[in-house]
């Protein structure tokens, strides 16, 4: 029957309706009144008794139809009532699942569950109630028809995996004693791990009848992941696997605040269970998603959870590479960005001046910095770098060359507050033609270090190292040792930061890691453990961390949880979520871990019907289409005894045309033409003309020119030469003439035709113009700034050369930087403070030697100094060692010259191109070997390694001839 009656007696009522028709018929409508005159006259007369007229047929049918509508609905009428399901005293067995996934259907569930607790108490059956998602102690019966429905309207879904063994095991206990139950499973229809197991269990309760209620089918879609990719944040749902429809879903990324930061749709396929979807938004933003949502799903694995393990972290490169080696393959920065880029944001300082860079890199907020092979920073920036590790920073090192020059250049022996350890000058050479040690092979992670459980290829080996010095805790800071037990990583905690220094340069000439797989697991277990990962990235020590939010069933974030235990994480490994860990964010604010519901190994397939020996069918939900009719059948009697009354109205008059001529007619005129002016202003505000401003008939053209410009256009039309102003008068003055002089020959001798040399002041002007500086060192003359040396410093790193002259050959400085003289302490003391590259004397068969003539060595005003250059790159290969390649270090220009021969008082000249001053000793071949040299020198810087090519000449006539 689609309708009953709570209250039929009520229904009685309708009995009192010829009663209200008559009252009705007998009762009219109050007649209207019109004003008339002469019936004032007529008023006098005497009256005489009249019927009144009856009411109108469909008024009267109108009242009775609300008189009837109001005695429906007082007998509360339903329709389509929920029918008996079961008749009998046998124990009603109500199991209902109540996890994530019954998050749609719970309305549905507790209809279905009220109806069966209602059946129960008419047939005086005992209840049994329990869920698949409540803590084990929670108890199942029997309860009363009101004990029972007090328990149902306490439960809710969880934002947890349902447990159905447990479940059935703490069923099968309640009802040892109680035979002949009938068990209504109300489930989520989806199939578990264990589901054959808890059946099973189920099983052993004997009922005599198992009805599996399936919830309506509707889509549903859980995000299996989340991967912060270079490019985008790459989003994975999931899907039952019988639902074969294509379909989509709206995904949608928020911050913190539950603002939105970007959408997308993911599209499945038809008859595929797996979609994805890409969020193509800026890194910055990315970093800001704190949660990824499924829209149209109110369950909580459609919400995903992002902590810092699924940020980006940011790293800032920085090296001290020449700009020759702008190559990828020669770039000291390039194994290291392979390695990372997968997995990490790289930003790199475009700027050469390292206290320059290292400001950039510290405005962009990294969680790590490397630097590749940098000796020496500026006070200022290694003040910088220190602040910054203190307060959570990971600075990451690599050795090399320049870093190993920095320790032998360190006259006070004092430890690099940069480095995790004090290490030994110059470098360690394992295997090759002048090594006794061959090279070594890497041995296991001690049980202290951070990498420990990775594990690197048998066939990695180091052919060089900078070693460290002994210490009582060079033990404890090693992290990864060679086979011999000489340190590779030493890192040291410092305050809330980390330093981290690898014992070889990143590249292969030092070492087979940087090619191994190995090597990126080492760089991303630095990096996971950086800044406030370290609090729950990945280590191998257990974490106990306390619940900070959780999601509640419709997978919104809640406040913090009261029975929600601590999330435990031994060696790295993240529980499942559970009923005691549900899915959430565990920590604190400042730091926490992101617990999400689905793994990369979850499927979704429908639940079979289960194997047992009882009377088992699968039934789906009765959809809850009852209907209570009382309130709609109120509410139309209140509309029908609202048009009543509006009936009474005009019948009375109260609508006729005279009246509201006379309403109209009050009306002002006043009150008329306000109006219209009001209607009029607000045409005038909306006029496209109100708002639109005057347009400038003219732009003015910006002048963003500069005092200096026109100067620096003169400086670019010629190749010019410049010397370093070093406030002596007459220094600068023999500068400025011996460029001058070197000008006049190389312009005789070569196509070059040099403009005028140009006096510098490193702290102020502008140096990238200039292909070389000659810089005159004078002991007596101010000490440069710190500034004037990092630009000194950056003009280098981007490719020019510096001559450092001491002129202190006479002095008994016979080796350069050997010497002890003041001028060479004042150039030491100003190397120093730069990141300068290893130095050796420059050989017969460097390229600097035949760039132009054949020159043996290097003479100016004095003969007998050597002259310095950076060192060749040093290689285990027997073959690159041999003595009949032609040049050396021909892979780039040494941004450093050193001579003590005073080559500008070689190459100052008269008007008459007479030298100015003799040579020591006086040889007139001398001044004409200093002249060549600084040729030599000039096309050097200008253009590089091209006489390297010679060794190539055989090979390029032979195939030619072939």
């Amino acid at each position: 029957m689609p309708l009953i009656f709570t209250a039929p007696w009520l229904l009685a009522g309708l009995a009192t309706l010829p009663v209200i028709w008559w009252l009705l018929r007998a009762t009219p409508p109050k007649p209207a009144q019109e004003p008339f005159p002469p019936l004032a006259i007529l008023a006098k007369i005497a009256r005489h008794d009249q019927e009144a007229s009856k009411s109108p047929w469909w008024l009267t049918a109108l009242r009775l139809l609300l008189a009837a509508l109001v005695i429906f609905a007082v007998a509360g009428p339903v329709w389509k009532p929920q029918p008996v399901t079961f008749t009998g005293t046998q124990p009603v067995v109500i199991m209902i699942d109540n996890g994530w996934a019954s998050a749609p259907h719970w309305a549905e569930f507790e209809n279905q569950a009220q109806w069966l607790i209602t059946n129960a108490e008419k047939n005086d059956a005992p209840v049994f109630l329990t869920a698949t998602a409540e803590p084990q102690n929670t108890a199942s019966g029997p309860f009363t028809a009101a004990q029972a429905l007090e328990r149902l309207q306490a439960l809710e879904p969880r934002p947890v995996p349902v447990e159905r063994l447990a479940t059935a095991e703490r069923l099968n206990t309640a009802l040892k004693n109680t035979p002949e139950a009938r068990i209504f499973y109300l489930n989520d229809g989806l199939e578990r791990a264990q589901d054959k197991q808890a059946f099973a269990a189920l099983d052993k309760v004997q009922a005599i009848s198992v009805q599996l209620i399936m919830p309506e089918s509707q889509p549903l879609y859980a995000i299996q992941g989340v991967s912060n990719q270079q490019d985008a944040l790459t989003v994975s749902l999931l899907r039952p696997s019988d639902d074969r429809k294509a379909a989509r879903a709206r995904i949608s990324a928020y911050d913190n605040q539950g603002r939105v930061l970007a959408q997308t749709q993911a599209e499945f396929a038809e008859n595929s269970d797996k979609a994805t979807a890409q969020l193509i938004i800026p890194v910055e933003l990315r970093d800001d998603i704190a949660m990824v949502r499924a829209d149209q799903m109110r369950h909580a694995a459609a919400t995903w959870l992002l902590d810092d393990n699924n940020r980006r972290r940011r790293v800032g490169l920085l090296d001290a590479g020449n700009a020759d080696k702008a190559h990828s393959l020669l770039s000291p920065l390039h194994y290291i960005s392979s390695a990372m880029a997968p997995f990490t944001d790289l930003i790199s300082a475009n700027d050469r001046d390292l206290a320059q860079s290292v400001d950039s890199l510290l405005e962009k907020k990294p969680s790590v910095i490397i630097l590749s092979d940098i000796g020496r920073l500026p006070e200022g920036a290694t003040t910088k770098l220190l602040k910054w590790v203190d307060e959570g920073g990971t600075l990451l090192r690599f050795a090399g060359p320049r870093l190993a020059a920095a320790q032998s250049g360190d006259q006070n022996n004092k430890r690099d507050p940069l480095l995790p350890v004090q290490l030994r000058s110059g470098q360690r050479n394992l295997g090759g033609t002048l090594s006794w040690s061959t090279p070594q092979s890497i041995a296991p992670a001690p049980e202290n270090s951070p990498f420990r459980n990775i594990q690197l290829p048998d066939d990695v080996t180091v052919l060089r190292q900078v070693l460290a010095e002994p210490s009582p805790d060079l033990m404890q800071k090693s992290w990864l040792n060679l086979a011999d037990g000489t340190p590779l990583i030493t890192g040291e905690n410092r305050a809330a930061g980390r330093l981290v220094l690898f014992h070889i340069a990143p590249d292969i000439g030092w070492s087979s890691l940087p090619l191994s797989g190995g090597f990126v697991d080492l760089l991303r277990r630095i990096t996971e453990t950086s800044g406030a990962q370290s609090a729950t990235g990945a280590t191998d020590q257990t974490i106990t961390l306390p619940a900070y939010r959780l999601l509640d069933a419709a997978g919104n974030l809640a406040g913090q949880p009261v029975a929600a235990r601590p999330l435990v994480i031994e060696k790295g490994k993240t529980p499942a979520s559970s009923i005691l860990n549900p899915p959430g964010l565990y920590g604190t604010e400042q730091a926490h871990k992101a617990l999400n519901l689905m793994t990369s190994d979850t499927v979704l397939n429908p639940l079979s019907k289960p194997d047992m020996t009882g009377n088992v069918s699968m039934v789906p939900a009765t959809r809850a289409q009852t209907i209570n009719l009382q309130g709609p059948l109120f509410a139309l009697a209140a509309l029908l005894l609202a048009l009543d009354g509006l009936l009474m109205l005009w019948i009375g008059g109260t609508f006729s045309g005279r009246r509201l001529r006379g309403f109209t007619s009050k009306t002002s005129g006043t009150a008329k033409s306000l109006l219209i002016l009001f209607a009029l202003s607000a045409a005038l505000a909306a006029s496209p003309f109100a708002s639109q401003p005057v347009q400038a008939q003219e732009t003015a053209v910006k002048d963003d020119s500069k005092p200096n410009d026109q100067a620096k256009i003169d400086v670019l039309d010629v190749t010019h030469l410049a010397y370093v102003l070093t406030g002596d008068k007459a220094a600068d003055d023999l500068s400025r003439i011996g460029l001058s002089g070197l000008n006049q020959f190389v312009a005789d001798k070569t196509s070059l035709e040099p403009g005028a040399p140009i006096g510098v002041d490193p702290e102020k002007d502008e140096l990238a113009f200039y292909p070389m500086i000659y810089w005159p060192v004078d002991e007596k003359a101010p000490f440069p700034s710190e500034k004037a040396l990092q630009r000194i410093d950056a003009y280098m790193q981007q490719g020019g050369t510096v001559i450092f002259d001491t002129r202190d050959q006479l002095s008994g400085n016979t080796s350069g930087l050997s010497g002890s003289s003041p001028a060479t302490e004042r150039l030491r003391e100003m190397l120093d403070a730069m990141n300068i590259p290893p130095l050796a004397p420059v050989a017969d068969n460097h390229v600097l030697s035949k760039t132009f003539f054949l020159m043996p060595d290097f003479p100016g005003r004095y003969r007998g100094s050597p002259l310095w250059a950076e060192a060749p790159v040093e290689t285990t290969d027997t073959a690159d060692q041999s003595a009949d390649r032609p040049v050396r270090n021909g892979d780039g220009v040494s941004p450093i010259l050193i001579t003590a021969n005073d080559l500008a008082g070689a190459w100052a000249m008269d008007e008459n191109w007479q030298p100015l001053y003799p040579t020591v000793p006086n040889d007139p071949m001398q001044r004409i070997y200093a002249l060549r040299g600084g040729v030599n020198m000039v096309m050097y810087v200008l253009t590089g390694n091209y006489k390297a090519d010679q060794v190539h000449v055989p090979a390029l006539l032979e195939r030619l001839g072939n």
